[in-house]
């Protein structure tokens, strides 16, 4: 049995973090894709598609990072997955014009809040020292 120690220690809080932000976010590409849809550049195409599939792939990630058989490769998918969706986040960036609802100044937090989000995946979901000597 895991103690309070144990599952409250900051790699499950981590783990935590970025299982809700994929959960939540998987499922919103099922309830509102065409917010999704709207965020894509033009040069990327067969955008409905592409929302419901890094939808599902949210959602495994998620779900992968809880079992830690699959952890660290759920959190490789998941950083992969990052950096394939980024362009949505740079194009938004670069055209806020077309975001009037969005202020800008969250359009450049949110770049840094990615890079933030890359690191604690790729930190939460690596095996620590003890765990890599019993495996």
């Amino acid at each position: 049995m895991l103690s309070a120690k144990e599952i409250f220690s900051l790699k499950n809080i981590g783990l935590a973090i970025v299982f809700l932000f994929f959960m939540i976010g998987g499922i919103t590409h099922f309830t509102d894709p065409d917010f999704f849809v709207s965020i894509m550049p033009p040069y990327v195409g067969y955008h409905l598609e592409i929302v419901y599939i890094s939808g599902v792939l949210e959602i495994l990630g998620a779900i992968g990072i809880l079992i830690p058989a699959l952890r660290q490769m759920s959190g490789n998918g998941l950083v992969l997955l990052v950096v394939c969706v980024s362009p949505a986040n740079i194009h938004m960036w670069m055209h806020p014009e077309l975001f009037p609802d969005v202020p800008e100044t969250f359009l450049t937090v949110r770049l840094i809040v990615q890079v933030a989000l890359l690191m604690l995946i790729w930190w939460c979901t690596r095996a620590t020292s003890a765990a890599k000597s019993i495996v």
